[in-house]
């Protein structure tokens, strides 16, 4: 079928052998397993839908909306836990911000700042998790 298919059932296959617990617990295997369920369930309506119709042709686009987005992902992962979800969630969503050549410095940052102010109202205070929030590289202060 399509990549995004592949993804899906890869990602089925993978969580495979953890436990998907229970609508009151959750085990770590039930958001992804189900994500790629309805995700390539999703996928295939598409392209089913995709091949009834007709319409125009694609346009050409660019590789910046990817590669932004992609960036913002690698750099979250690379510093969310040496600098803490402050400074890592802003700097992800401000480079992904600049996916699209319509983007505005000064929208893009107090967006980030936005989001990721809920962000941590959400996962740190209101869900309780232990992500941190902010980390002083070369000391030993974590917030």
């Amino acid at each position: 079928a399509s990549p995004s298919s592949a993804f899906c059932a890869f990602v089925v296959w993978a969580v495979d052998d953890l436990s998907e617990g229970t609508i009151q617990l959750m085990g770590p295997a039930m958001f992804p397993r189900w994500l790629g369920i309805l995700l390539g369930i999703a996928g295939v309506i598409l392209i089913i839908d995709s091949l009834l119709r007709d319409g125009e042709p694609l346009e050409k686009w660019s590789l910046r909306g990817p590669v932004l987005v992609t960036g913002g992902i690698v750099l979250f992962a690379l510093t969310i836990r040496t600098l803490g979800l402050a400074i890592a969630g802003t700097l992800a969503l401000i480079v992904s911000g600049f996916a699209t050549e319509e983007a505005r410095p000064l929208e893009v940052v107090i967006f980030a700042v936005a989001v990721t102010f809920g962000c941590i109202i959400l996962f740190r205070y209101l869900l309780s998790m232990s992500v941190p929030v902010l980390v002083i590289p070369g000391t030993s202060i974590s917030f």
